[in-house]
This record gives structure tokens, sequence and C-alpha cells, in this order.
């Protein structure tokens, strides 16, 4: 059974974000504790999607969040801007000076090699978009008025504080009424959660939001940290890039979660922080589809490759309503991510679709 999408001409975005967009430094090879210099991107789980499907499959799309409005903010929208997602619902939060009271989100991220992996150093605490709260977006208008087709949010924006789980659930309400479909990324990050009441808030949250999610993104560990499910005698161990773990916990998160049209997740086995065996896998309509496998994926930089799988999928739904061009375009659009420095996809429809056949890499002339 196809998604139920609302029909494009009816809508002036394929799909919007919700989430917090923080400003990345890399250092590149080196490492963040000796950097004298940081390559500067923008980056955000949930902003990263609408960031890829602008980019990479020219679908219309949006991000909601908020800056202080400073040198800082400004330049993360320039970088929003380059990447073609429209700004129209940036929330702009007056600066006190010093950062005090409400601050732009930084994130230090290296990449890893080798045996050395990627560390990643959040800086976001009290950052203006975790201080987004229900009633500063006006749904009505831009799922009805304006229509948007697909909202894609996660349990990073979810985990930020008390009022950004509030809005959260606002939004995924909303999205349903007007009969967007919604995604969310289960996303879980022990250290967000712990200083708002840990584990049992976090299932607390994440499943009051799972009862208005058409498509439910993470792995086998996401959904027992977030939703509480646990399958006994499950194969927790995914190094063999075998599914019997993600298959028993889809169905029972079915059965709990009737709603659900769609779970998907990344399989990964971590050979080296710069070689991984990378494929997916996506449940829909009572069936299970497999990307190709891409055994020993050589990583230039890991981070938003999963991001890159989630806008690669809505694409696939978006396009086509089939799912197994959705799970085949995620996972070619993420591991191409993961080929390139940043959080966002720098790769092509045309990329995307030749990898997705087994093209080569031969050099292009």
């Amino acid at each position: 059974m196809a998604i139920q999408l609302r029909d494009k001409s009816q809508c002036k975005y394929d799909q919007i974000s919700l989430g917090e967009v923080m400003l990345r430094l890399d250092p590149g090879e080196g490492r963040i504790r000796t950097a004298r210099r940081f390559q500067a991107w923008e980056g955000g789980g949930e902003y990263n999607t609408s960031r890829g499907l602008r980019k990479c499959f020219g679908y219309k799309t949006a991000v909601c969040t908020a800056f202080v409005d400073n040198e800082v903010g400004h330049l993360i929208e320039d970088f929003i801007m380059q990447g073609g997602v429209a700004t129209d619902f940036i929330q702009w939060r007056v600066d006190d000076g010093i950062g005090r009271t409400i601050r732009n989100g930084l994130n230090f991220t290296e990449r890893g090699f080798g045996v050395r992996g990627a560390v990643g150093v959040s800086d976001r605490g009290n950052s203006a978009a975790a201080q987004l709260k229900p009633g500063d977006f006006d749904w009505d208008y831009i799922f009805g008025k304006i229509g948007t087709r697909w909202l894609h949010t996660g349990g990073i924006f979810a985990a930020l504080s008390a009022t950004t789980a509030e809005l959260t659930i606002e939004a995924v309400k909303a999205a349903k009424k007007h009969g967007g479909v919604v995604s969310y990324d289960l996303n879980y990050r022990p250290s967000l959660w712990k200083s708002i009441g840990g584990l049992k808030k976090a299932q607390e949250v994440n499943r009051e939001i799972a009862k208005y999610v058409d498509v439910m993104i993470g792995n086998e560990e996401d959904f027992t940290a977030s939703l509480g499910f646990e399958v006994k005698g499950a194969d927790h161990n995914l190094s063999k890039i075998e599914t019997d773990a993600f298959k028993a916990m889809i169905e029972t998160a079915v059965k709990a979660y009737p709603n659900f049209k769609v779970a998907a997740t990344t399989l990964r086995r971590v050979i080296t922080a710069t070689k991984n065996d990378w494929s997916a896998i996506l449940w829909h309509d009572g069936k299970f589809f497999e990307s190709r496998k891409y055994p020993e994926l050589e990583i230039l930089d890991r981070v938003g490759g999963g991001d890159s799988f989630a806008s690669g999928l809505q694409f696939g739904f978006l396009e086509f309503n089939d799912a197994q061009k959705a799970v085949d375009y995620g996972a070619a659009h993420g591991a191409l991510a993961s080929t390139t420095p940043g959080d966002t996809s720098m790769a092509t429809r045309k990329e995307v679709e030749k990898t997705m056949t087994g093209g080569s890499a031969r050099v292009q002339r």
C-alpha cells in the first residue's frame, strides 16, 4: 500500500524540517585539541535532510529553527541559503551581547581515521533553537494555507529541552491534521537527555511523538532506548550486516504503533573509522526491502551519512512512492555523503543513481 501523499501542485514545499542548525567547526585531518584552524560548515540532523532533498534531488524545502541575531547566526543562515533551503521560518532572537542568556550552537567534529574514531564535541547549551517552544510557528499556515507535503524532525531536537519536546509534539500533530507525512529519526543520544529526565523522559516523549509518525527511522538500539522495546532472543550484534535484530524489533514496534507505514535503518559494520560495510533495510506494508550492499565503503567523513540516507528515502517516496526505490536511493545517497567532508551531501541525483546500479568510480571526463 502506497503512502498517502498530498498533491504536489497544492503545496509550496515538498518537505520542511524542524531542528537545530549548528555551526560545525572541522579541524580536517587533525584533532580538535591541537587544531590551529577550522573549516566551517553548517549541520543539524533534521536540517541535513532538507538540504539533501534540495541540492541533490531538486525538491523545494524549508527549515524551522532559531538563531541569535548576530554575526554567527547570519553566517549559519548564509550556509543555509547557499544550500537552497528556504529561510522563511527562521526565528531570530535578540542578542544579549555575550551569550549569557541565549546563543547559537557550535559543534566541533573531527573525522577520525583508521583505528581513531570520529569525535564530536557540541557546545549548544541554552541555544536559540533549544529555547523554541509551542506557539513559535504557525503550523496551520505552514501545513494548511501554503501546504507542505512532508515534515521531518527527530530525537535530537526533541531532547534539547522540555520546550523543544513539547514543540515537536505540537508539530507532528499539526502535520497529521493537514494530511502531511511525518518522518522521525529516533537518534537517541543519552548525553542530551541526561539533564532533562534521562531515559525515562526520553521514552515518555518519544512514545507520544511516535503516535503521529508515518516513517520511523532508527536502528534496533534506538528503538530499544527511545521507545522501550526489548526483543528477547534477537541478535543485537549487527557486525555481520544481518537484519534479524531490526526485523524482530520492527515486528514488535508496528504492533504497538499501527500508524507506522515505514520503518528503516542503515546497517553498518565499523571495520575502521575510514572503512565500513554499509547497507540499509526498510519495512513497509508487512514486507522488508533491502538495499544493495556497499562492502568496505571508504569513508572520508561519516557525519551526516544517516541524514543523507533519510533524505534519499524521502525522495524515493515523494518521487516514486516506492519502498524498494526509497531504500536504494537512501543507501546510495548516504554512501556518497560519507565520501565528502561536512554534514551535508555534495552528491548529485545522477551520481546517486549511478551508485545504486553499481557504477564504477573511474574518473569522469
